[in-house]
């Protein structure tokens, strides 16, 4: 299906098409069609890709999608309402949305080894609501909301919530503790998993940073909590989730497992058995933008028994189906089926262990002592400064990371005292291990030459100083390093 080429060849001759690639001309012609009517909007696109070129992205929840995905996502499939699900729809008209929903679903368990694959959701926190509404709904087959005597969501307060608990039978959910590396997600109050359960956490050993399964055992025996969820935001190991199935089965608890972060790696296949969630949980849900290189939004995998209840998620929870995104994540399903994407998975991890040994051989602390998944937690305290102070001071020299709570973390959620490094995005630009060591090197320098403000006797949670010329001799550094790896190098449009 050779669309582009074939119209061309009515204007110009072949050997002008061969010097322009599909890509370059795919891009270039959708940034101008845009920019007639819109061309701050255009600009913004572009200099996205500028920007991204420049700078060495290590926030362990981002990447760069494949060409193919980009290119899914731009099209008249965003035209169509498709509530419901294949074949029961409650539009008409929708037999190419229940074509590539159909598509996408069976490339997702054919990736994952899943018995059933619901890719409607918008988001992760969208994919974790619907499972959560489907595990209550499966528990409770008829919950008589209007029973609870609640006011407007907008409106309620604890004990408003208190009350809508018990009509659901006052269920309990427990997950990894925040600070250790849980999600909010997970039960947290901010978010409406913790208005939905009374939450309970369990946490990490505070001698190793590694998950304590007794400890999370003992709790689990004293609060039988409905839901026992595992998964992680930013904690830098493996998880065993054979000893977690035997937990939940011992209190009688759903298991579920939120493997948004590490499902690339699942799918690559660099975790296996124990440490897979999906031969273990009842209930899997996932991003599919992050160490899975697609498109940016979510997915549930489940079994038979709770399938029913997960292709209620929309109207229950979703909104109209987005066929757009549904197509892209069916194209990222299919690259990652293929030999490459497990190459790169692998890579990814290689990555990330010899970036935390050389950030560990120049002095730096690692929460857990390391890493063996996609990601890892520096202790920022080691060079004197908080997570703000340290990634405010990174991005000024060209390096992208996110602050983030360590284990009893004593500046909170906000300042933080850590900040999260991920080697996703840069194994994407085909980075390798001595790549990772400069650039832990790099990360130190940094550091190091970044001093916290003082007035007054006091220390600034917010400010620090970082000489202008120390930067600017990173910032060519990180140039000289990213020009031998191009970021979409088929796309010459900057």
């Amino acid at each position: 299906m050779a669309y582009l080429e074939n119209y061309l060849k009515q204007f110009v001759s072949e050997d002008i098409i061969s010097k322009i690639s599909a890509e370059t001309l795919s891009f270039a012609s959708a940034v101008d069609v845009v920019a007639k009517t819109s061309p701050e909007i255009a600009q913004a696109i572009v200099d996205e890709l500028r920007d991204q070129r420049n700078s060495l992205k290590l926030i362990a929840s981002e990447n760069y999608a494949d060409v193919e995905t980009l290119l899914a996502m731009g099209n008249w499939l965003t035209d169509k309402y498709a509530e419901g699900s294949v074949g029961h729809r409650f539009y008409a008209g929708c037999q190419n949305i229940d074509t590539v929903e159909r598509i996408a679903s069976q490339k997702a368990c054919e990736l994952f080894g899943a018995e059933n694959a619901y890719v409607q959701p918008h988001s992760g926190i969208d994919a974790n609501l619907v499972a959560y509404w489907a595990i209550m709904a499966a528990k409770v087959e008829d919950p008589a909301l209007n029973k609870a005597n609640v006011k407007n969501v907008n409106q309620m307060d604890d004990q408003d919530w208190d009350a809508l608990r018990k009509a659901f039978g006052n269920q309990r959910l427990m997950g990894l503790s925040l600070d250790a590396g849980g999600h909010l997600t997970h039960g947290f109050r901010p978010n409406i998993s913790g208005k939905m359960f009374e939450h309970y956490s369990y946490s990490v050993d505070p001698n190793t940073g590694v998950i304590d399964y007794e400890e999370m055992r003992k709790i689990a025996n004293e609060v039988k909590p409905l839901v026992l969820v595992g998964g992680y935001s930013a904690y830098p190991r493996k998880i065993n989730f054979r000893i977690m199935r035997e937990i939940a089965d011992e209190v009688g608890a759903v298991f579920m497992v939120d493997m948004a972060h590490f499902a690339g790696l699942v799918a690559g296949k660099v975790f296996t058995g124990d440490f897979d969630p999906v031969g273990h949980a009842d209930i899997v849900t996932t991003t599919t933008h992050k160490t899975l290189r697609g498109p940016r939004g979510g997915m549930v995998l489940c079994k038979d028994w709770l399938a029913p209840y997960v292709l209620r998620g929309c109207p229950l929870v979703l909104g109209g189906p987005l066929g757009h995104m549904m197509a892209a994540k069916a194209v990222a399903f299919e690259k990652a089926l293929q030999p490459e994407f497990q190459q790169y998975s692998q890579q990814v991890v290689k990555n990330a262990a010899a970036l935390a040994d050389e950030l560990m051989r120049c002095g730096a602390t690692l929460t857990s002592g390391g890493t063996d998944n996609h990601l890892m937690v520096l202790d920022c305290t080691s060079y004197g400064l908080n997570g703000r102070q340290a990634d405010s001071a990174l991005l000024d020299s060209g390096i992208v990371t996110n602050r983030n709570t360590i284990p009893n973390d004593p500046n909170g959620a906000w300042y933080t005292s850590g900040v999260r490094i991920g080697t996703p995005a840069l194994t994407s630009r085909g980075m390798k291990e001595d790549d990772f060591r400069e650039v832990a090197r790099m990360i130190d320098e940094v550091l190091r030459a970044t001093k916290p403000v003082e007035k007054d006797g006091k220390i600034s949670p917010s400010k620090y100083e970082l000489d202008s010329e120390f930067s600017a001799k990173i910032k060519t550094q990180i140039n000289e390093l990213l020009a031998r790896f191009p970021l979409y190098p088929n796309i010459d449009i900057v």
